[in-house]
């Protein structure tokens, strides 16, 4: 049995939730977002609470039974916190600016790298840290990864963008001969 899937989600204030079929459309003053769930759960919205159920007890079932869920639960929490992923930037030279709509950073290549930031993402830099914020949990980390991506830590000297929580765990370099 799933036990995320069992659990009813509670919808706040400021958010409008229409099951539609198999669709869940979420509407807050904002945004609108939309669940489509193929038919493969049971959803119903009453009482501010949105709850799934599974169709029957074959395991694939029960897994989108969880999973969709937990996707909706994704949205109501991006209405209303948001998501967040810090980056640290760590490296002799290595520069981070955001300019209008890019995130330009100088990570010892031959030119500076540009990334375009996406709608509904809001980039903020601090020295040498990256705050990524948005609404969509998917969207963010993709973003999180693709940046990390261009200068991954590396275990000698610790240098590149790394998760704020992620530890790099160091290696010994070189030792002379005898």
């Amino acid at each position: 049995m799933s036990r995320v899937g069992k659990r009813p989600i509670s919808i706040p204030s400021g958010i409008e939730v229409n099951v539609e079929g198999s669709k869940i459309v979420f509407k807050s003053s904002k945004v609108q977002k939309e669940l489509e769930t193929y038919g493969r759960v049971e959803v119903s919205y009453a009482n501010n609470e949105l709850s799934f159920k599974s169709i029957d007890q074959e395991p694939q079932s029960r897994a989108y039974w969880g999973t969709y869920r937990a996707l909706a639960n994704n949205i109501v929490l991006g209405m209303t916190t948001g998501f967040t992923k810090v980056l640290e930037v760590n490296g002799v030279g290595y520069k981070v600016a955001v300019s209008g709509k890019t995130l330009e950073l100088a990570l010892g290549f031959s030119h500076p790298v540009k990334y375009p930031i996406p709608d509904g993402i809001e980039m903020t830099v601090d020295k040498n840290t990256i705050t990524i914020k948005g609404s969509d949990k998917q969207q963010v980390g993709q973003i999180a990864a693709e940046i990390r991506e261009f200068r991954p830590p590396e275990p000698y000297k610790g240098k590149g963008i790394k998760y704020s929580d992620e530890v790099i765990i160091r290696k010994a370099g070189k030792t002379a001969k005898k």
